[in-house]
């Protein structure tokens, strides 16, 4: 099943977002390397500056889904003020099957 985990950043947090990017993209490249990542990317503000992140996972369960982001270099970097984890179904444009599906 796929979860997505809806991600705000803390205010005036940009600077914890840009250090700690280069970890974030290795932990989101070794889940899709396992075909776990359905898809990933950053909310914006106005400014164009990230303001949160949107990640979608493969997982068997809400409890597996919540571990894997709490391993997010994001999250144990102390960047998100809210993160709310939903089962999602992927209803249009998915890709083909065995990746999203």
């Amino acid at each position: 099943m796929l979860y997505a985990a809806l991600c705000t950043d803390k205010p005036n947090a940009l600077q914890i977002r840009l250090d700690t990017r280069p970890a974030h993209v290795a932990f989101l490249d070794a889940l899709n390397a396992r075909g776990m990542l359905a898809l990933a990317g950053p909310f914006l503000g106005e400014d164009g500056k990230p303001t949160g992140s949107l990640v979608i996972v493969e997982a068997e369960t809400l409890e597996e889904a919540r571990a894997i982001f709490a391993e997010d270099p994001y999250a144990k970097a102390d960047l998100f003020a809210a993160v709310e984890v939903k089962a999602w179904n992927w209803t249009f444009n998915k890709p083909d099957a065995g990746k999203g599906a």
